[in-house]
């Protein structure tokens, strides 16, 4: 079965990193990780989760500044799509120059494009390229979890206003490739409380 963890990082931010993971074989996946965490790193280890990807859903500075951190605490490939893979390693690219910090961080190790899958134990990790919030936005679906990044949130969608930002594309990625989903997928997204598809599509203003 998969399980998962949130544990929500970057004071300010409030940026939702997920530990997902396969109780059987103890395969894991870490999506998002915002800053480095010993506590975090702590529950990987204290359960003996063998964590084959760090998946950053875009490249912005609250969704990377821990790739380096857990890279090389857990010898971890950094996957991000191919799309947003230049803000790794630019400063004002990924906005942390705006915001008086530079990170520039290593180059991703994989770089997805749309219908990539990736195992995880013996489920799969299905991206879906949903841009809008960036050009190289993605959401992970795993079974019947949706970790839907800065696209989709609770009544809410990913703000578009920053550069490489697109109102229309965003809308265009929810309605036609997240909205298409079963009712029951629950939606985890990159800021904020869960939800599920059904919801979304009846209390989402934005639909």
């Amino acid at each position: 079965m998969i399980r998962y963890k949130l544990f929500c990082l970057l004071p300010g931010f409030d940026t939702n990193c997920w530990l997902v993971y396969d109780d059987q074989t103890s395969d894991a996946v870490l999506i998002d990780p915002a800053a480095p965490e010993e506590d975090l790193l702590k529950s990987i280890m204290d359960q003996q989760l063998k964590v084959k990807y760090i998946v950053n859903t875009h490249g912005h500075a609250d969704h990377i500044g821990g790739n380096a951190f857990f890279k090389q605490r857990l010898n971890a490939p950094v996957c991000i799509h191919k799309a947003d893979a230049n803000m790794l390693i630019n400063s004002k690219l990924n906005l942390s120059a705006y915001l008086e910090v530079d990170l520039s961080l290593p180059q991703a190790d994989i770089e997805f494009s749309d219908g990539d899958k990736l195992k995880l134990g013996d489920h799969e990790i299905n991206i879906i390229h949903t841009p809008g919030h960036t050009p190289g936005c993605i959401s992970l679906l795993i079974d019947n979890l949706l970790f839907s990044g800065d696209t989709l949130f609770y009544h809410d969608i990913g703000r578009t206003d920053l550069p490489g930002g697109d109102y229309q594309m965003i809308l265009s990625s929810v309605r036609n490739k997240l909205l298409t989903l079963p009712d029951e997928t629950i939606v985890l997204p990159g800021h904020g409380p869960s939800s599920t598809i059904a919801d979304e599509r009846i209390n989402n203003p934005y639909i």
